[in-house]
């Protein structure tokens, strides 16, 4: 069975992982005519009007893919639209496809959360990196004054005040991270099971996330008082307030870490035991069902 990736994931490389016996896929769409399947990642079509889609072979399945928040893509809504599709495949629980933004490396997470926080080296408690206009959840406007009552180093191009001495991308990210108390983990909308890696990259570095998005994020935590959320505090001056108690407060802040030391709440363990599989094989999967119902 062939599953062709019609648009990768803004242009990168299709990653290739290993799939069912009798599945194949890949991005040459010179193969289109005999694809079984065709993903097509729709925030890259949010300009195109429906007819520049391909046309449809018979008895082809069509997968609808999107990692971004449908809020940010309001086609992903456009019950018009996708009806072209057979199968959806995004971040949301009640997709076809679920894709997480842990899939398929659920193994070096859990491994990586088991990891002790490491030392905190930066003078200022709270880092941030955020450079992409999209703005619909309101964070620039929340970060913006909670930086006039915590001290924070701004690594992105919004509110610059910091500089990376060589950036190797993700992981100097990461690496710069784990020496911060507190990361902002703030997501450009907000929405249901829109928590990507914003909020998990503070988690598997050992800081400690202040979370603005997904009204359910509760669902995605490892453990308990493993992260802060906006939600919680009355105001940005509250929120930095705490923040600045926690980080002079050794016993209180180390409080956020026990989880560490516990078995992982239930509805986490129950998403990693889920979705452990890469999304593709699941994809495999969801496609062969489609067609045999038919």
């Amino acid at each position: 069975m062939l599953i062709l990736f019609y648009d990768t994931l803004w242009n990168a490389p299709l990653e290739m992982v290993a799939l069912p016996p009798g599945y194949e896929i890949t991005a040459d769409r010179r193969q289109y005519h005999k694809a079984n399947a065709v993903v097509f990642h729709l925030p890259q079509w949010k300009w195109q009007p429906r007819f520049f889609l391909p046309k449809k072979m018979p008895g082809q399945i069509w997968v609808a893919w999107s990692m971004e928040c449908q809020e940010n893509y309001p086609r992903l809504k456009d019950e018009n639209f996708m009806r072209a599709f057979d199968l959806t495949m995004t971040y949301q629980l009640d997709a076809d496809v679920p894709a997480l933004y842990f899939d398929g490396q659920v193994q070096d997470i859990v491994r990586a959360l088991r990891e002790p926080p490491q030392p905190k080296t930066a003078r200022a408690p709270v880092v941030a990196f955020v450079s992409s206009r999209i703005n619909s959840s309101g964070r620039r406007e929340y970060m913006r004054e909670l930086m006039r009552h915590v001290e924070m180093d701004s690594y992105g191009k919004f509110l610059n005040n910091a500089r990376l001495a060589k950036d190797r991308w993700r992981a100097t990210k990461l690496d710069t991270i784990a020496r911060y108390k507190f990361t902002l983990a703030f997501e450009n909308a907000i929405a249901r099971d829109y928590v990507t890696e914003k909020f998990f990259d503070p988690l598997l570095r050992g800081s400690v996330p202040i979370y603005l998005g997904a009204p359910n994020v509760e669902t995605f935590a490892p453990g308990d008082k493993c992260y802060l959320n906006v939600n919680d505090f009355e105001s940005p001056r509250a929120l930095a307030a705490y923040v600045q108690f926690l980080a002079r407060d050794a016993d209180a802040y180390n409080e956020y870490f026990a989880w560490k030391q516990k078995p992982f709440r239930p509805a986490f363990r129950e998403l990693t035991e889920r979705y452990g599989e890469h999304p593709q094989v699941r994809l495999c999967r969801a496609v062969a069902a489609r067609l045999s119902a038919r």
